[in-house]
């Protein structure tokens, strides 16, 4: 038997006024420098909270657009209180074509100009504008995207059901107005930008329309992105007992992904942009490696063999790029896009938010100890400069500036959360989750990881323990079913798993080089420990290895 209590006679852990707690938190005694990591990633993210008086509302975003906010809620949805306001807000202002509007700013400041007038609505009482910049391609699966995760935390059936037919409107207007849709290869287009970004090739950045001029492309993102969507309203289609509507997401988004690969990928990763009726500025689309390849992993589009492959294509980028870390906006970067010479901004610029996914994708993919690595870069850098940035000069490591440094952070903390503590809700309020922690691959021999909704105050609190015997992990949560997977110190090898005592039956599985031990525990099927206050249940899980 484990002594789970070993080395821990009194648990003597956290900084003075323990400063590191909170939804997400780790401790140790071993040190707290991954408690301080995650307590610096969550107050970053806090201060990018904004309140916008605005048509009698007082709604609550993450700065001003929608992009961010949404970036942002994978760290926010697990401490804030206001989930819906913003959201609410775009949503009831849905144009009746089926798009969104995607940006609060003062009347007059200038980014209300930069399109036509269908596109902005003027709140003038208020001084401020909402506009939907038209070359942008993502806002409408980003809404789709932010409603989920409102969903996961509040479980609300009702609001859900509400707002999900103009979440499918807002998909249909993607895939279908000659504006967004390139009707013969089937996949979302945009204007030519950099990956996501809103300003575009041979255009004032004072002009976000798309005119006839205005040269258009397919970029990979949005398409990963409105892939997501699809099997996420298919998700709720089904949850809601509507087989044949959500049979028609999966499907649609079968024949999305399908193109995206004729079209897009290289064999190793997905090309920056497919030109369409113009040739771009170079020759070197193809070996453009752009940040959306991150979120096409973590967005599931791509099987583990592909992740790896976009993955290792990073890796071996590292090893041979001028800039300080691999966490490109794009490289190659461009000699000159718009006004940005190469290595500014987005034109080549290092990016934390890209850092953040990196990691996240590196964990679950077989690369365990890469997103660890990535992990301690930050922090590294986070400790010699006292903040964490948006966008990093590419040689010199200064700020670029150009953007929050909460979608950064958010990155960060998700890549933590469902990276290396491997904590996926799977259903609403965690009643069913991934558990597929990754410690084995840090220096710790022992933590206690604390994560949860603070809307709806469900935790999940877990403590680990590695001996030379096996580890151990006390799971405290209140999911009815718990699908674990979990990585073996490297070298290791499973003789046997007992849950609250009981043996338990397990699979073995590669990933990469990693090896991971499979087994599913059903509530239902087995005697449920209560834990404090009755709200969650004790499992109590050790591995042994063998000798």
């Amino acid at each position: 038997m484990i002594d789970f209590t070993q080395n821990l006679p009194s648990f003597k852990t956290g900084t003075y006024n323990i400063y590191e707690s909170g939804f997400p938190c780790m401790f140790s005694t071993l040190d707290p420098e991954l408690g301080k990591f995650i307590a610096k990633l969550r107050s970053t993210v806090r201060e990018d909270r904004r309140l916008f008086f605005i048509d009698g509302r007082c709604i609550m975003l993450s700065l001003n657009w929608i992009r961010d906010h949404v970036h942002e809620m994978k760290a926010f949805m697990h401490w804030e209180y206001d989930l819906q306001s913003f959201l609410d807000f775009v949503i009831d202002y849905q144009n009746e074509k089926g798009y969104y509007y995607e940006l609060i700013k003062q009347s007059d400041e200038g980014h209300h100009t930069f399109v036509g007038p269908e596109w902005a609505i003027d709140f003038p009482e208020d001084n401020l504008a909402f506009t939907r910049l038209e070359i942008e391609a993502d806002v409408e699966y980003l809404v789709v995207e932010g409603a989920v995760m409102v969903y996961k935390v509040t479980g609300d059936d009702l609001w859900i059901q509400k707002v999900l037919p103009k979440l499918e409107k807002g998909i249909d207007y993607l895939t279908s107005d000659p504006e967004r849709w390139d009707k013969e290869r089937g996949l979302v287009k945009r204007a030519f930008t950099i990956d996501t970004w809103d300003f575009a090739h041979g255009q004032s950045t004072s002009n976000r329309r798309i005119d006839p001029s205005t040269p258009m492309s397919i970029m990979h993102g949005d398409n990963s992105g409105v892939y997501q969507a699809m099997l996420q309203l298919a998700w709720l289609r089904r949850r809601f007992g509507q087989e044949e509507k959500a049979k028609k997401w999966e499907e649609r988004a079968a024949t999305l992904k399908k193109n995206m690969f004729k079209y897009l990928w290289n064999g190793k990763f997905f090309i920056h942009q497919l030109h369409l009726g113009h040739s771009g500025i170079d020759d070197l689309e193809s070996q453009r490696l752009s940040l959306s390849n991150t979120y096409d992993i973590n967005r599931g589009v791509t099987t583990t063999e592909e992740s790896r492959s976009i993955i290792s294509e990073y890796m071996k980028r590292r090893k041979t790029t001028a800039a300080f870390a691999e966490w490109f906006s794009i490289d190659p970067p461009y000699n000159e896009f718009c006004s940005y010479k190469r290595g500014s901004y987005v034109n080549g610029g290092i990016t934390s938010f890209t850092a953040g996914e990196l990691s996240k994708a590196a964990f679950q993919n077989g690369y365990e100890t890469y997103g660890w690595d990535i992990l301690k870069r930050v922090w590294e850098i986070v400790k010699k400069d006292g903040e964490l940035y948006f966008l990093y000069d590419p040689q010199t490591r200064e700020n670029l500036g150009g953007g929050p440094s909460g979608w950064g952070a958010a990155a960060l903390l998700s890549a933590i959360d469902q990276g290396l503590a491997g904590i996926t809700d799977l259903d609403v309020q965690y009643r069913k989750i991934e558990f597929a922690p990754r410690w084995p691959v840090t220096e710790y021999k022992e933590l206690r990881y604390v994560t949860g909704y603070e809307l709806s105050k469900v935790m999940i609190d877990q403590r680990y323990l590695l001996t030379e015997e096996g580890m151990r992990y006390k799971l405290e949560c209140p999911s009815f079913e718990i699908t674990c997977h979990l990585l073996l110190p490297c070298g290791k090898e499973a003789a046997r798993v007992n849950v609250n005592g009981v043996p338990f039956s397990f699979e073995m599985e590669r990933v990469g080089e990693s090896s991971y031990v499979n087994f599913v525990i059903e509530t239902s099927t087995m005697q449920r420990v209560e834990a404090r206050g009755g709200k969650n249940a004790i499992f109590d899980i050790l591995v042994y290895f063998n000798r």
